[in-house]
């Protein structure tokens, strides 16, 4: 198969568009066979780690097999590691080892009395409820600020959170941000049975506040194959997702209209862009496959911040090894497969992802009887590591994003 129809297959897109791009790109940067190159990387990784896999059958079934119980083997290392961790239980094990794994996890934040401005301006009535309290000042005297608003996630409706974040957000100034490390906290007990809903409606146990620089876990044990790890490795992601978007706060500090650009970050906007010119490439900050795999979006040039924190957060997961009596992690066969992926016969074609998000909830799927194979995380790391060999690398690239944030888009 000719290198642009396997790309174009792995990434759903028309050959005769990348074979454009390629060109244009090539013309723009003086980087000539990135698209070659990549491809030649990506089959040689998939040999590489298929070998050390000792898997010759290369059905697709098998593969996805091969890569379900590699996560289940590794999931059991994190778990048996965690004991030895210190904490009550294992969310707050988990706490634990995030931070031991993660360096440089300060930012610029909303300063915490921001929130209880919030809390009073908009209070919740549900909230009192829940707390059989009277006013906002009795849940401060008692609760931490912080776990206040995580819990307000799950103990308010979609509409009051709207309506609180376009009354509440829209006067904040540079001067309401402070330097701060990022916070992972185990939310208590009190929330436990209101969080079950969320929990099921979002399918993990792991939120967060990028505003204010916290991640919170909540309580809720989830006792099927795949999810501890999933999650796990959720939460490096938003360590890395959050310390990004503390950047863009601070580089949108000189803006006239602060404030609105601070909302448009928050909220996850979008840009209703669906036809871009030769050397643009859009700016998608969701993944909008989620909600709709058919979004034209998806099919035009684009990078994805949000596989740049995946990247950053399964590489800090990947090679956090452990090796001493009795004890043994090593992740490091995940290194750099964020991006990996490869079409395998089984009756037809399928594409397969060798990125480690994808495999964790594709063995969530399996046990839970679904046995869906997800691969929209490497579709988009796929999108984004082309972008980052035109543009030079992960530093570059970054900064790219963070300057061209609120137009949508990047020209070339």
């Amino acid at each position: 198969m000719e290198n642009l129809d396997y790309l174009a297959k792995i990434l759903g897109v028309d050959k005769m568009m990348l074979e454009q791009l390629d060109k244009t790109m090539a013309e723009k940067t003086g980087k000539v066979g990135i698209l070659e190159k990549v491809e030649q990387e990506n089959m040689a990784v998939i040999e590489n780690i298929l070998g050390l896999l000792n898997s010759n059958n290369r059905e697709a079934s098998h593969v996805k097999s091969v890569l379900r119980q590699t996560i289940l083997n590794h999931e059991k290392q994190l778990l048996s590691f965690l004991e030895i961790i210190e904490g009550k239980n294992e969310f707050e094990k988990a706490a634990v080892l995030a931070k031991k794994i993660i360096s440089n996890s300060h930012g610029l934040f909303l300063k915490k009395e921001k929130a209880i401005e919030i809390l009073k301006k908009r209070p919740s009535q549900n909230l009192l409820n829940f707390l059989k309290a009277s006013s906002i000042d009795e849940v401060l005297k008692n609760y931490d600020v912080m776990e206040i608003f995580s819990s307000l996630r799950f103990i308010e409706t979609d509409q009051w959170m709207h309506q609180t974040f376009e009354e509440a957000y829209g006067g904040f100034t540079p001067e309401d941000f402070e330097k701060r490390e990022i916070e992972i906290r185990v939310l208590s007990e009190t929330w436990k049975d209101v969080a079950v809903k969320f929990v099921a409606k979002k399918h993990h146990n792991v939120s967060h506040l990028k505003e204010f620089g916290v991640i919170f876990i909540n309580p809720i044990r989830e006792n099927i194959p795949g999810k501890f790890l999933r999650d796990f490795a959720l939460l490096m992601h938003y360590c890395h997702e959050i310390k990004f978007y503390s950047k863009l706060f601070e580089h949108y500090f000189s803006s006239e209209n602060f404030a609105e650009k601070f909302k448009s970050l928050l909220r996850g906007d979008v840009k209703d862009i669906y036809k871009i010119d030769d050397s643009e490439w859009l700016i998608v900050q969701r993944y909008l496959a989620k909600d709709c795999p058919k979004d034209p979006r998806l099919f035009l040039p684009h990078v994805n911040p949000e596989s740049l924190h995946w990247l950053r957060g399964e590489r800090d997961l990947s090679l956090f090894s452990v090796n001493s009596p009795g004890v043994k992690v090593d992740l490091k066969i995940w290194h750099n497969l964020d991006w990996v992926g490869g079409i395998f016969q089984n009756g037809n074609e399928h594409v397969i992802s060798f990125d480690l998000e994808d495999n964790a909830m594709s063995l969530v799927s399996f046990m839970e009887g679904k046995d869906e194979a997800f691969n929209y995380h490497q579709r988009e790391a796929m999108w984004t590591k082309i972008f980052s060999e035109y543009a030079g690398g992960e530093e570059k690239m970054e900064q790219l994003l963070i300057e061209n944030f609120d137009k949508g888009l990047i020209k070339f």
